[in-house]
C-alpha cells in the first residue's frame, strides 16, 4: 500500500550488478538525471567515522581490528544516512542491502522515516563476458584512463591516447579471480533477487547493450513506476 507521506516523483532506489557491468558508470548517470546522491557502504562508513558519531567509532574500531561491522552497526549507520536531507527525494543505495535480513531491516528504516523503495534495478551482463571484458581491461599509468583490447583499444597498442603513457593489466584482471569474484556475488545476491521479485519491486536490465542504452532502460523503469 502506498505510503501516505511519499513525496511525489521521489526516486528510492537500490542499484545492483556484478563486477564489471557498469554499475558506477550508471549509477552517476541517474544520479545527474534524477539530482539524488548514490550512497555506497564504504561512503557511510567514511562518513560515519569522520563525524565521530558512536556508530562512527564502533565501525572504526572494527575495521580497524580488520573484523567485519555488525549488522546492528552497519544498520544503524544506514539509519542516520537516509534520515539526512540530501535523502530526502530519493537515494541510490549501492552495496546494501547484501543480506536479506539487511533487507528486512531496510524496509524498516524506510517505514520509520515516511518512505518507501521505488524499485530494485539489477543491471545484468553474463559470466562469460564480465571475464572477457576484465581480462582485455587496460589501464593506463600516468593518468588512469581505461581501455580494452577488443571493445576500446588505443590507436597505438599499449600507448594510451590520452597521455601517451603505458598502460597496463591489473594483477586481479584474469580468468580464475574475476570467476571467483562472480561466483561469490551470484551466491550473495541471489536470495536478494528473489526476495525482491517477491516484493514485485524488482527490474533487471540488459547490460549488455551500448552503454547509452542501458541508461535509457534505467530511465524508463524509473519514469514508468507509480508511486
Amino acid at each position: 500500500m502506498p505510503n501516505q507521506f511519499l513525496i511525489p516523483n521521489s526516486k528510492f532506489l537500490i542499484l545492483m550488478g556484478p563486477p564489471g557491468a557498469g554499475k558506477g558508470t550508471q549509477a552517476a548517470k541517474l544520479v545527474k538525471k534524477f539530482s539524488i546522491p548514490q550512497i555506497s557502504t564504504g561512503d557511510m562508513f567514511r562518513a560515519a567515522v569522520k563525524s565521530g558519531t558512536e556508530l562512527g567509532k564502533q565501525a572504526k574500531a572494527c575495521m580497524d581490528a580488520g573484523k567485519l561491522v555488525p549488522d546492528e552497526v552497519t544498520i544503524g549507520i544506514v539509519r542516520e544516512r537516509l534520515a539526512e536531507d540530501d535523502c530526502k527525494n530519493g537515494f541510490i543505495l549501492d552495496g546494501f542491502p547484501r543480506t536479506v535480513e539487511q533487507a528486512d531491516a531496510l524496509n524498516k528504516i524506510l517505514d520509520e522515516q515516511g518512505k518507501k523503495l521505488t524499485c530494485v534495478l539489477n543491471i545484468h551482463v553474463p559470466s562469460e563476458e564480465l571475464i572477457a571484458r576484465a581480462v582485455g581491461r587496460r589501464i593506463c599509468k600516468k593518468c588512469g584512463a581505461t581501455y580494452h583490447v577488443k571493445f576500446h583499444p588505443t590507436k597505438v597498442a599499449g600507448v594510451c591516447d590520452e597521455c601517451g603513457g603505458e598502460l597496463y593489466q591489473r594483477a586481479d584482471d584474469n580468468e580464475t579471480t574475476m570467476k571467483n569474484r562472480l561466483d561469490v556475488y551470484e551466491a550473495s545476491t541471489r536470495p536478494l533477487i528473489d526476495y525482491y521479485k517477491h516484493a514485485g519491486i524488482y527490474s533487471e536490465i540488459d547490460g549488455r547493450q551500448a552503454i547509452a542504452k542501458v541508461t535509457e532502460a534505467l530511465e524508463n523503469v524509473l519514469t514508468s513506476v507509480k508511486e
